[in-house]
This record gives C-alpha cells, structure tokens and sequence, in this order.
C-alpha cells in the first residue's frame, strides 16, 4: 500500500477503529526517536501499546512495558508495529505468525519494506500496511 485512494483511506480508517492494541517492535526510550514519539502518541490516542525490545525488557517506557519479544507480550496483539529495517521484518512476521491468536495488521514504518515477509502475513490472513506512518495517517 503506497498509493492513497479511497480504497486506502477506508482500510485505514477500519484498521484505526478496530484496533486496540499495538506492540511497537523496536521501540526506543530515546525521546529524539521516531519510535519513541510515535509510542507516545498512540498511547495518547487510548490505544494499548507495549514496545518490544530486548535491551529494554523489563523496563517502561511512557507508562506502558516493554517486553523481550513479540512472543513475550502478555496479552493478544491487533497490530504489530514494526521500527526496524527491512532486513529484520521477515523474521518479526515470522515470530507474529507463531502468535495463538494472531495480530491482525502488520505495520511497516516509512522506508521498511519487505514484499515476501507482507506476502506471508497476507496468506496468513493478516492485513498489511508498509510504508506508512500511523501517526501520519491517523492525523490525515
């Protein structure tokens, strides 16, 4: 999804109103990053959110835990938000896939792209976003 159409704004808007909770895969407790912003903004939003990352496991970052991996997180995921490069997302659409239930949405950050991983997670049944921002997205 790199185009914005109607089709597109109405997918987005369902995914905005249906999900609840959001696992940000390579939050960071830096507030000058990206991910940190964005986990902030979508807790402020009344979503769920807990981060991943396993140099921060254990800690809290705006409240919220942050957990070693998608596999660690206590509670079903609706959306798996992914901060890491490319390279990094088949192996979390992978650890998402092993999830009983398993996350609805799997979200790419602006620039992460990996149409093999997106594939997989489609004929899982998992929607897909890549390339997009929520934070930018749910502002437009």
């Amino acid at each position: 999804m790199t185009q914005v159409t109607a089709e597109c704004d109405d997918l987005l808007a369902t995914i905005f109103r249906d999900t609840k909770t959001i696992t940000v895969v390579g939050l960071s407790v830096n507030p000058a990053r990206p991910s940190n912003d964005i986990f902030r903004f979508l807790l402020s939003r009344g979503y769920d959110c807990v981060g991943v990352n396993p140099g921060l496991a254990g800690q809290t970052i705006h409240g919220a835990p942050v957990f070693a991996s998608l596999g660690a997180v206590d509670h079903p995921i609706d959306m798996v938000d992914i901060f890491r490069a490319s390279d990094a997302v088949a192996g979390i659409v992978d650890e998402a896939l092993a999830l009983v239930p398993h996350p609805k949405i799997i979200w790419t950050q602006l620039g992460v792209i990996d149409e093999a991983a997106a594939a997989r997670a489609r004929a899982a049944g998992l929607t897909v976003v890549m390339d997009r921002c929520p934070k930018i997205e749910l502002a437009r």
